[in-house]
């Protein structure tokens, strides 16, 4: 995957990890942001198979009197060493959740099921099928709403003491590998969790990346819904490589966002909202730093995948902003001065200067030839 590593660690495999080798030197520069309340489920795992952790612990460089320690927290790079040694040792993907165990390969086969899918909204839907098929404790279901798509988790037993593990991880797991996918970062809406806030309810800013409500109706992640249609651009030699280091695959983030340019034009065209909950008539007056906090990347990051996608923050500004003045021309007798302000410009001047650049004409000759 194309991308920085995200602070908190990998929280399950979406394949089966790769065998035993000696461990790597930890990373030196990656922050403990991952909760020590995910290695305790591990370790309940091993607890209840009847099996020490020491060897996976010991693997991690995770000491073991920091499991007592509520506010401790590991690395990426120590969740993913945990997270092989226990898959291996346990043979069980799943780690534990379900009421049946996850043998070697089976999230790998569930990865081959869906890549032959023609899009993303397909890929997805066989995901949640054939999930059902492995294990009956949950129940996944691809739903969309208007403009946004839904990924929901519903629970046909009590999960346990292993239940946040396996919502959060289940849902994690998934949204990494739709990116994978299509080669995309899909940012998040909203996640949703059926359970309250836990001790550690500030970690879920770095494993979600969206808002975050606790003791929902329901456990779902919820994003944009024009990602479902995009096709996938993985076929079975890149699976094949995937597979050989999957572990990683959820706390891996795209920088490239194939809807980008759609999304920061509907931002921009997205009208404005007055105190009184009525919509305003004027367009936004959005900087890079609050189109960049919208979409939560950062401004530069905001400024490079545009020029990546072949546009600029201010074309698009140009853009939205042309097509507005043009409408409200074209079907209103609105004065320039208003049309300019719902256009999205702070005087009439700038406005008459901006246009006659985009058309060649002033508004009011635009207007006249339009009606003539």
């Amino acid at each position: 995957m194309v991308a920085n590593r995200a602070t908190a660690g990998t929280l399950c495999d979406v394949t089966p990890p790769t065998p035993f080798a000696a461990p790597q030197a930890p990373p030196t520069t990656t922050p403990a942001a991952t909760p020590i309340a995910f290695v305790r489920a591990i370790v309940l795992a091993y607890t209840q198979r009847g099996l020490s952790p020491a060897h996976a612990l010991a693997q991690a460089q995770i000491a073991p009197p920091l499991l007592h320690d509520d506010h401790a927290r590991i690395t990426a790079w120590q969740m993913e060493q945990i997270s092989d040694a226990a898959m291996q040792e346990l043979d069980d993907e799943a780690l534990g959740w379900f009421s049946r165990r996850l043998p070697w390969g089976s999230y790998g086969m569930l990865a081959r099921a869906s890549i032959s899918s023609p899009t993303l909204q397909v890929a997805l839907a066989r995901w949640c099928r054939h999930h059902g098929l492995l294990v009956d404790d949950i129940a996944l279901r691809l739903s969309t709403q208007g403009d946004t798509a839904t990924l929901a988790i519903t629970e046909a037993r009590d999960l346990g003491a292993l239940r946040e593990f396996c919502l959060v991880s289940v849902l994690r797991n998934a949204h990494g590998l739709a990116c994978w996918l299509v080669d995309s970062r899909i940012p998040l809406i909203a996640a949703e969790f059926a359970f309250a806030a836990p001790p550690h309810a500030d970690a879920y800013a770095v494993l979600f990346r969206s808002p975050t409500t606790f003791s929902a109706p329901r456990t779902a992640l919820h994003f944009d819904a024009r990602y479902l249609p995009l096709p996938l651009r993985r076929d079975e030699p890149a699976l094949r490589q995937m597979l050989q280091h999957a572990l990683p695959l959820t706390v891996l983030h795209y920088r490239r966002d194939r809807l980008l340019v759609q999304r920061v034009r509907q931002l921009l065209a997205a009208p404005l909202v007055k105190p009184s909950g009525q919509p305003a008539h004027a367009l936004p007056q959005h900087s890079a730093e609050s189109l960049a906090a919208l979409l939560h990347v950062s401004p530069r990051t905001l400024h490079r995948q545009l020029k990546e996608e072949g546009a600029t923050l201010q074309g698009l500004k140009d853009e939205v902003r042309r097509a507005r003045a043009i409408d409200l021309l074209h079907r209103t007798q609105r004065p320039i001065k208003q049309v300019a302000e719902a256009a999205g410009f702070l005087n009439e001047k700038s406005f008459i200067r901006a246009f006659r650049g985009w058309t060649g004409q002033s508004p009011a000759e635009f207007r006249r030839m339009e009606r003539a």
